[in-house]
């Protein structure tokens, strides 16, 4: 892979396109290409494209970003050049990705059909809706399928940008790529899209969130209720009353357990031991992580199919 193409339409979201860029660029020649030169992103920055495609040979990448619509159907139609370009490199033996709304681009072009796919959580059902014939993954952050690569919204396009380049170059190599852009080595694709952390926070009870974030900074260390409590200046029992309701049947002590598994699942999918993961996420030993991967059903960490 020599050059990586970025299909711009109006509204794209800034996120979606600089963070697969950030992660391609130095390595590679990157080329922006739209209808007009001038479009507006998401966020209200303008944006300068070329509207002239460069040629491309079999190992260069073409990616869609996402953009900002309510829904597929509302947001913005590639050309038919554009679809067009798309199943033409890919039926060359090409690489084609999208990240969020970006899968609509791909659906449109027919590259869907017969493949493991997805979009931002918002937007599967309507993704599985317009394409019968693909098999929408829900809450993955990317799925791979003959050269066919779709990323969840935002932030996942990162994951699905190092795991590219990590195909390409070694994981020793992407490794470098996100430490230098301070995230995580790399998420595997069959991580879930929402980590316990989002997905307990959805109430509008000021004191459980001031606790929530006591626990989310330092679920590897002892947190009594006492003290938990006492940073929320109520007693003990007000406080289990109302985190309990606030989070849907969850105990302080539940969601830091919640908090320690994630984590240590996290570990485990990137290659560490049992008893490693579990000292780390501040078990004494792996047996109370074994008892708490019995207790849960927890989708493995594993790598997405190529």
């Amino acid at each position: 892979m020599t050059r990586v193409v970025f299909v711009l339409l109006p509204g794209v979201h800034l996120l979606d396109l600089a963070g697969p860029a950030q992660v391609f660029h130095g390595a590679y020649q990157l080329t922006y290409v739209a209808e007009r030169e001038h479009l507006t992103s998401a966020q209200g920055l303008p944006v300068v494209a070329q509207t002239r495609w460069p040629e491309l040979e079999r190992d260069d990448l073409i990616l869609v970003p996402g953009w900002r619509a309510a829904t597929l159907r509302a947001g913005p139609r590639p050309r038919e050049e554009e679809l067009a370009r798309l199943r033409a490199h890919h039926a060359a033996g090409g690489t084609v990705a999208s990240v969020c709304a970006g899968a609509e681009a791909l659906g449109l072009a027919g590259l869907l059909d017969g493949r493991r796919c997805t979009t931002h959580h918002d937007l599967q059902d309507e993704l599985a809706a317009r394409y019968p014939r693909a098999t929408v993954v829900r809450d993955v952050l990317y799925t791979v399928d003959d050269r066919v690569v779709t990323s969840a919204g935002i932030a996942s396009g990162i994951d699905l940008a190092l795991h590219l380049f990590s195909a390409r170059h070694g994981p020793a190599a992407a490794a470098r790529v996100a430490r230098d852009m301070v995230v995580y080595a790399r998420r595997n694709g069959g991580e879930p899209q929402a980590s316990a952390m989002l997905r307990h926070r959805a109430h509008l009870d000021d004191t459980v969130h001031r606790v929530q974030d006591l626990i989310d900074g330092h679920f590897t260390e002892p947190l009594p209720l006492s003290r938990l409590a006492a940073h929320a200046g109520v007693s003990e029992r007000t406080l289990t009353r109302a985190f309990t309701r606030a989070t849907g049947g969850l105990t302080p002590l539940r969601y830091q357990q919640t908090l320690r598994l994630e984590r240590a699942e996290h570990l485990i999918g990137h290659g560490a031991m049992m008893e490693s993961a579990a000292r780390e996420v501040g078990f004494e030993d792996a047996r109370m992580l074994r008892r708490l991967r019995a207790r849960v059903t927890v989708r493995p960490a594993g790598r997405p199919s190529p």
